[in-house]
């Protein structure tokens, strides 16, 4: 795309994508993560009617007269969108491809953290972290980062999970919300220890990308040559038989299987986003149910 057709998409998802936040999805987004921190502010001698919990033992310990913590909570959130941008990002085979609802819901977010007054970062990784941008605020800063997402040419085509959420535990120092954008197809070994890492730091949420062709093959009485954009490999499958989707949808369901423990220790609730469906739809499905879970 040249400059003008750049500047267009991003106009287009911004128009989408900023009428959702309005009307849907920034109330959700309100409700699942404001308010969830909190910051010491002082102590001060306990009324009765005060929550015991908070009774700060040491003071009161020093003093012999029972004091509690007081806490203010904290207003402003740090929000990471970490986004696959591999070669295998550049599929899809129906409405859209992976690095285009990876556009959507990079604008979603952004433009929700906008409206809540929130900083929101940028990191784009195949295999090697290909760009990052820090937390900042500002309708032209999130303008910017969904620009990259649109357009982003990375220089590697690999996938590196790991190596993503390492990145992002080491340069961002404070809690806040993390979104892992991905197809998660990386081998789940690879990726282990440093989501267990973020998953304690962060508010970690993956967010999996899928194409319906990758997990089911047409019924053809043809071959066709399949190319692996990340490895440059090509080979030639028949679709005459149910073989190959019989392999396609082994390894997807042990796959899945393998994500469902990775994740369950951690409480990690993953959004699954089909390309052939409106990106936002699970999204703020996820976040309804998420937010009257909190609420109890």
């Amino acid at each position: 795309m040249d400059t003008a057709e750049i500047l267009k998409k991003v106009r287009q998802i911004e128009i989408k994508t900023g009428r959702l936040v309005s009307e849907t999805f920034a109330g959700e987004y309100l409700s699942t993560f404001k308010g969830q921190g909190i910051e010491f502010s002082e102590v001060r001698e306990y009324i009765p009617g005060d929550d015991v919990r908070a009774i700060d033992w040491n003071v009161t310990a020093r003093t012999h007269i029972p004091y509690i913590k007081k806490y203010n909570e904290e207003r402003e959130l740090t929000l990471i969108i970490a986004c696959d941008v591999s070669a295998s990002q550049h599929f899809g085979s129906a409405e859209r491809l992976k690095q285009q609802s990876a556009a959507e819901l990079t604008a979603l977010f952004a433009l929700s953290a906008l409206k809540n007054n929130d900083k929101v970062g940028l990191l784009l990784f195949s295999d090697k972290v290909e760009l990052y941008v820090p937390p900042r605020k500002g309708r032209k800063h999130i303008l910017r980062l969904i620009r990259e997402v649109v357009a982003f040419e990375p220089q590697h085509t690999a996938t590196d999970i790991g190596l993503g959420l390492e990145t992002i535990n080491k340069v961002i120092k404070r809690q806040g919300i993390l979104l892992l954008i991905s197809d998660f197809l990386a081998p789940t070994a690879s990726f282990a220890k440093p989501l267990r890492l973020a998953a304690k730091k962060f508010d970690l949420i993956p967010i999996i990308l899928q194409d319906k062709l990758e997990r089911k093959f047409p019924s053809l009485a043809a071959c066709v040559e399949i190319h692996d954009p990340e490895t440059n490999q090509t080979d030639l499958i028949s679709l005459s038989s149910g073989e190959v989707n019989d392999a396609l949808q082994q390894f997807h369901r042990e796959h899945d299987t393998r994500l469902r423990r990775l994740f369950s220790p951690y409480k990690l609730e993953p959004i699954v986003v089909d390309t052939a469906q409106n990106t936002a739809d699970p999204v703020i499905a996820f976040f309804k149910q998420r937010a009257k879970k909190l609420r109890r």
